[in-house]
């Protein structure tokens, strides 16, 4: 299908296949090996006499997490829901191991329809329904459409959990492996086909909130899993971009093992247990989760106050109509606000391009840090047919904050029209 601007889009109708035979064996190749580098605790419940077609549900720390899912699966191959970027010159590759394309944080109905032809193919449609990298090693929101989806499939759910991704490749610093060893993964039968036939999306909902609770910096602690890396602290700012000291925001900076405030020179050591330890005076924040939910409660203060926005940021914008690659679409200015956001570019020939994500439309976005290695952090917006790559530039921001904003915007509309978000869906 070729758009008005010329791309051809991603064909998001073509029917999922089941992994081809002949590539089974490089999918093994590339998962064991990893699983055996970390040794890699898989412990298994309720999952004797288990057979596919189930649908399996993971949390997603890293990209290791699906090798872990692929040895757990072994000897069959699930089918996995896969953003479109994975696909960059992989299409072939990706589409006959069994990947089914998405764009994040829109509703797919042809998605949806494609698991459910794996179902009936007796396949394994594989999900992590938080839709992104965990931020910090801790849960992000599920989408409360994930009971109504479970009901609509109708086949057993089995959940995998795993500990220690995040503490060895972090999304806020992907450039290298920090070398944990002793991984741990928990794969769970989490409701037979009876019990979704006799539970209501609601419930459903419940008992998947409350599998999905993992925190990787206090599992790190507990387990006593030393992290030696002489830079383990670089890229922390990427999420803990508010002083907790001074209040002042985006710029916090890091080296080695500390992470420091410019502003005020406040300075904090990140420990090998990934412990926070300032270097003078009290530390208000020993665990990195506790200084990231302090920064969503000051954001949500900003929200329920009306007074949320980035301003106008100067950005350039990226186009992924395909996977082909991307396009250098143009650019312009982007605000999020308590509107929403408002993109709007104009290429090289004067061409204008605009888009608008609406408060109501998005539970949550995606973000990239230091995306590619090369072009700064951004913010990807999605509709069913492109995927803007969106790098704010010459001026303070922080995609973190606007992750985070994006959900406390949707939660205050959802209260304002009466219909609050339960803990932990979206």
């Amino acid at each position: 299908m070729e758009h008005k601007d010329g791309f051809k889009r991603f064909d998001m109708a073509k029917k999922p296949v089941r992994c081809r035979w002949f590539l089974k064996p490089i999918a093994w190749a590339i998962s064991f090996p990893g699983l055996w580098k970390h040794k890699t605790k898989i412990t298994r419940i309720g999952m004797k006499g288990v057979k596919a077609p189930y649908l399996l549900l993971g949390n997603h720390n890293a990209f290791f997490d699906m090798n872990v899912s692929s040895a757990a699966t072994f000897p069959k191959i699930g089918n996995y829901v896969v953003a479109i970027d994975g696909y960059i010159g992989r299409e072939w590759l990706l589409r006959n191991i069994g990947c089914i394309c998405k764009r994040k944080f829109t509703d797919d109905v042809t998605m949806v329809k494609h698991l459910k032809y794996v179902v009936k193919k007796g396949g394994i449609p594989a999900i992590y329904p938080e839709a992104r990298y965990s931020l910090c090693g801790t849960t992000a929101p599920l989408p409360e459409s994930l009971g109504k989806l479970i009901k609509y499939l109708d086949v057993p759910v089995v959940t995998i959990i795993c500990h220690g991704n995040h503490i060895n490749h972090p999304f806020w610093n992907t450039r290298h492996e920090r070398g944990v060893k002793n991984n741990e993964a928990t794969m769970k039968l989490l409701f037979t086909k009876e019990d979704v036939e006799r539970l209501s999306k609601d419930e459903i909902n419940e008992r998947l909130v409350e599998e999905f609770q993992y925190d990787d910096f206090k599992w790190q602690f507990e387990k006593g899993v030393r992290v030696t890396c002489k830079d383990r602290a670089v890229g922390l700012e990427k999420i803990l971009y508010q002083c907790c000291e001074c209040g002042t925001e985006y710029h916090m900076k890091s080296r080695g093992t500390e992470i420091y405030c410019e502003k005020c020179g406040k300075t904090w050591e990140m420990t090998e247990l990934g412990r926070l330890k300032a270097l003078e005076g009290e530390t208000r924040f020993v665990h990195i989760p506790d200084w990231y939910e302090w920064e969503r409660e000051n954001v949500r203060a900003e929200v329920k106050a009306g007074t949320y926005s980035t301003g106008e940021l100067p950005v350039k914008v990226e186009s992924l109509p395909n996977a082909r690659g991307y396009i250098k679409l143009g650019s312009g200015t982007m605000v999020h606000d308590m509107n929403g956001f408002k993109v709007h570019i104009k290429d090289l020939l004067g061409h204008e391009y605009s888009m608008e994500k609406s408060v109501a439309s998005m539970y949550s976005c995606h973000i990239e840090y230091e995306y590619l290695f090369k072009h700064g952090d951004c913010v990807d917006l999605n509709t069913l047919e492109d995927t803007w790559y969106t790098y704010p530039y010459d001026k303070p921001f922080s995609v973190t904050k606007m992750a985070i904003a994006t959900e406390e915007l949707y939660y205050d509309y959802r209260e304002k029209i009466g219909k609050p978000c339960k803990p932990g869906l979206a």
